[in-house]
Order: structure tokens, then C-alpha cells, then sequence
């Protein structure tokens, strides 16, 4: 009798975090930020060093190191062209791209596990105007800003090359009338606008 409670409280348990896990996964909107000790007025001071020492393949073939971007502020997307919250992130990127990257922002995409094939018409569709490399085979990227265990993941790098925030999924929504996009864009903006 007793191991039939047991049994019991145990599928209870595993109904109740199943029932948890398909109703945060249903809304994109409120899922979390996770951030490391994010501040809107700078790096913090105790932000480690983001190891830039990466090579991968932009689009077109060409070998792009991260360390050449050192000196920008570098916003480094971990996403994918199946992710729907990644779809949500992008225009925003976009935009921050075109206002701040005469300033020194660059935003560099990894595309964690596509190939050229689907990037292409993906790229092209939100008029992408920032670096995609090509992230399928390169764990170890992955690794040094992770755990990517699900994506998106957007990772703030200072000027003089620390991690200053770090952004897991979807940032919440301000206000109902914001759209995801703005949300993103307006998230973000703060955060850079302070490292520029």
C-alpha cells in the first residue's frame, strides 16, 4: 500500500512540472530573461572575459574570427531559422544594427545548427544586415558562452572584450501594446546603449 503512494505522489509530481513546462513553453512572451547581473549603466565590474579566440564560416564561405571585432560593442545571437522566439528577435537586431553601428555596436548571428541552404532565403527575408556565421560543428562556441541548452541566447560583450549581460529567450514585454520586436529592440538598446 505504502509503495502505491509513492508511486502516486511521483506521477503527481512528474504531471505537475509536465503541465508547468507545456505552459511556459506556449507562451513565448513571458519567458525569462536571464541575466547576468545586468546593469543599464555599464559593464559590471566583476563581468569575466568572453573568449574571442573563435573561427567560423560567414554565408559565403569566408573564415570570420571574433577576435576581429574586438573594440565594438559585440551582441552575439545563438539562434536558429526554425526557433520561433529567434523570428521575434531578429528585426529588432536589425534595427539596432542601423542606428548604432556607426557608433560601434556590431551584431554578429550564429546560426547554431543551419547550413547555407537555409540560411540563404532566411537572411533575405529579414533583410539580415549583420554577420551570420555558420555554428553547425563548432560545440565549442556553444561551450564558452553557454550552456546553449535552448536558444535564443544573446550574449553582450564590452568594448574591451567581457561578458556583460546575457540574455536567455524572449525579454518581457513593457507594456500590451509592444509588439515582441520592440520589446527586443527596446531591451536591448538600453544595455548597449550604455557600453557605446
Amino acid at each position: 500500500m505504502r509503495i502505491r503512494w509513492i508511486v502516486a505522489g511521483v506521477a503527481l509530481v512528474t504531471l505537475i512540472a509536465a503541465v508547468i513546462v507545456s505552459r511556459t513553453a506556449m507562451k513565448p512572451t513571458t519567458r525569462s530573461v536571464a541575466r547576468s547581473t545586468v546593469s543599464t549603466a555599464a559593464c559590471p565590474v566583476n563581468a569575466k572575459s568572453a573568449n574571442l579566440n573563435f573561427t567560423m564560416k560567414d554565408m559565403s564561405g569566408k573564415s570570420v574570427t571574433l577576435a576581429d571585432y574586438k573594440g565594438k560593442v559585440i551582441l552575439l545571437d545563438f539562434w536558429a531559422t526554425w526557433c520561433g522566439p529567434c523570428k521575434y528577435e531578429i528585426p529588432g537586431f536589425v534595427a539596432l544594427q542601423e542606428t548604432y553601428g556607426k557608433d560601434g555596436l556590431q551584431v554578429i548571428g550564429v546560426s547554431v545548427d543551419d547550413t547555407v541552404d537555409k540560411l540563404e532565403p532566411f537572411v533575405k527575408q529579414f533583410k539580415m544586415n549583420y554577420p551570420v556565421l555558420l555554428g553547425l560543428g563548432h560545440d565549442d562556441v556553444q561551450d564558452a558562452y553557454g550552456p546553449v541548452i535552448g536558444i535564443p541566447i544573446s550574449v553582450i560583450i564590452s568594448r574591451d572584450g567581457r561578458i556583460c549581460a546575457r540574455h536567455v529567450g524572449l525579454p518581457p514585454s513593457k507594456s500590451a501594446t509592444d509588439s515582441l520586436e520592440k520589446s527586443v529592440k527596446d531591451a536591448f538598446e538600453a544595455e548597449i546603449k550604455s557600453l557605446l
